[in-house]
């Protein structure tokens, strides 16, 4: 199912339960590139409009963070910058992390908003109230998601979901009235 069909989506009603988001980071909060600064250091790139929709979310009330299989000292680093609720990494086993993140954090699998985009994420995806794809992930990913994003990972589509769940919980006019005067 594309982004623009989202409205379509048969449980439309389970985007009003959600109270977490929970991001993969390589591919979905980055363009899933890595690379090396000469020394030890990773790189990696993050969109802007995705922290600022992150922070709009948090805002709202809703618990955000990230669920990754690689463990990583850019992960952590953006993280903090954004005050993550919560932040799972190095866990190659999703479904049992996400178990225990659910626990950790008070919260049902149907509260959860999962944004992923590859083979790993399907055991998460599965469980969750809402699940996403973002533009660039595998087709086969889309029998396991209630939507696909317009934009590709690492390239804002974490907002545009952002906004997408903001506006379905009557949130995001609220939200933006700062903006808009």
């Amino acid at each position: 199912m594309t982004f623009e069909n989202y409205i379509a989506v048969e449980n439309n009603s389970a985007f009003l339960g959600i109270r977490a988001i929970v991001l993969d980071i390589d591919g979905v909060l980055t363009d899933g590139r890595f690379g090396y600064d000469g020394s030890e250091h990773e790189i990696k790139f993050f969109h802007a409009r995705d922290g600022h929709g992150i922070k709009l979310a948090m805002r709202s009330g809703l618990k955000v963070g990230a669920l990754s299989g690689r463990a990583s000292s850019a992960n952590r680093k953006r993280a903090e910058e954004l005050g993550f609720s919560f932040l799972y990494e190095g866990k190659k086993d999703k479904q049992k992390a996400f178990k225990i993140l659910l626990d950790e954090n008070n919260l049902k699998s149907e509260e959860v908003l999962y944004i992923g985009d590859d083979l790993v994420d399907i055991p998460v995806l599965r469980e969750v109230g809402v699940a996403v794809a973002v533009n660039d992930a595998p087709g086969y990913l889309d029998e396991f998601c209630d939507f696909r994003t317009a934009l590709p990972g690492g390239h804002g589509a974490v907002r545009e979901v952002i906004e997408i769940l903001l506006k379905e919980q009557n949130k995001w006019d609220i939200l933006i009235q700062k903006y808009i005067g």
